[in-house]
């Protein structure tokens, strides 16, 4: 599956913004899928996950309360909606995907990702 997030900008603190990221060749489905960002000088962290067996939702402690993750089935899409945002909420955010449901907080079991997309937020 080929994925393509879109949707990030440069927001003021406590605005929102919406990231989406598509899927082609594959049908989303099929994958559970996640949301990670890395912020300069940091590692790359965990922020979302939706899982494909039965549509559990999985959320950082920092976004908790602030961020959603679904899925449109019909678009073959995810989203992450971010409300309430933070300067500390910037980073390029990646989508990933995995054909599995479990371990959705660690990166390195995803086997597809999106090229990224960048969020500002401004003090």
């Amino acid at each position: 599956v080929q994925l393509q997030a879109s949707g990030g900008g440069l927001v003021q603190a406590g605005g929102f913004l919406r990231l989406s990221c598509a899927a082609s060749g594959r049908t989303f489905s099929n994958y559970s899928g996640g949301w990670f960002r890395r912020a300069p000088g940091k590692e790359r962290e965990f922020v979302a996950a939706i899982s494909r067996r039965d549509g559990s939702t999985y959320y950082a402690d920092t976004v908790k309360g602030r961020f959603t993750i679904s899925r449109d089935y019909a678009k073959n899409t995810m989203h992450l909606q971010m409300n309430s945002l933070k300067p500390e909420d910037t980073a390029v955010y990646y989508c990933g995907a995995r054909s599995s449901g479990s371990n959705l907080q660690f990166s390195r079991y995803y086997n597809h990702w999106g090229q990224g997309t960048q969020v500002t937020v401004s003090s």
